[in-house]
């Protein structure tokens, strides 16, 4: 497989940077046990890279509960308070963003999460953020018209650094299917860091997959090897 070289490189946040995706589990297990239902792998494998709200709706009509989106939602809220106390970041993320943004590497965060949600997960790790040249949040951003799998997230997110990268330049890391459909749109290359459950065809469109994060090089495309 031959990479192209990248200039610029775009990350995913949860369940890529963060170990969130498993704190989500937990709330949407417990708010949907309060209906007495059951919040299945099945049903998580449907929504992962959704944004908040198209989450809530496809939970609330596969199980078929009775209650608004919004008071779903709010009910979500109150466990997140609890759980995103406890979130870490994934193995290799510090080393590997740390490590692109002291080479001079423009960095960005493109999450489908909102400012709120960022904050509250993000609580106990601001000076990571500090790496990223900005932030773009799709549930927040007006400018993001729909979320993953459709390609706005990246495209906006590119178009917020100053030189203006062209897609073909960013290179996007990611952990979800609709992430990947999002980043193959966008025209960009992308690397993948899956739950180890979800079926490897699935992610066939990939540039590249890896395990864990600590298992990528830079060099591969075009950006500073670590030392």
């Amino acid at each position: 497989m031959m990479y192209k070289t990248v200039t610029h490189v775009l990350f995913d946040l949860d369940g890529l940077l963060i170990d969130s995706e498993k704190l989500y589990t937990e709330a949407f297990t417990n708010v949907c046990a309060m209906y007495g239902e059951v919040f299945t792998w099945e049903l998580k494998k449907s929504i992962l890279g959704f944004q908040g709200h198209e989450c809530a709706e496809k939970i609330i009509k596969a199980l078929n509960i009775q209650t608004s989106v919004e008071k779903f939602m709010e009910e979500c809220r109150k466990e997140y308070e609890v759980v995103f106390r406890h979130v870490q970041l994934m193995p290799g993320a510090q080393k590997l963003v740390e490590h692109l943004h002291n080479k001079g590497v423009p960095l960005a965060l493109a999450t489908s999460s909102g400012q709120d949600s960022v904050d509250m997960k993000m609580q106990n790790h601001k000076d990571f953020l500090k790496n990223f040249h900005h932030l773009t949040m799709g549930t927040s951003d007006p400018e993001v018209t729909k979320g993953k799998p459709d390609p706005a997230i990246f495209l906006v997110c590119a178009s917020k650094f100053p030189d203006k990268p062209s897609p073909e330049d960013c290179l996007v890391f990611e952990d979800a299917v609709n992430g990947v459909k999002a980043a193959c749109a966008a025209n960009m290359q992308v690397v993948v860091v899956p739950d180890p459950r979800i079926e490897p065809e699935q992610l066939q469109n990939a540039t590249l997959q890896l395990k864990s994060l600590e298992d990528f090089q830079p060099e591969l495309f075009g950006l500073p090897p670590y030392d």
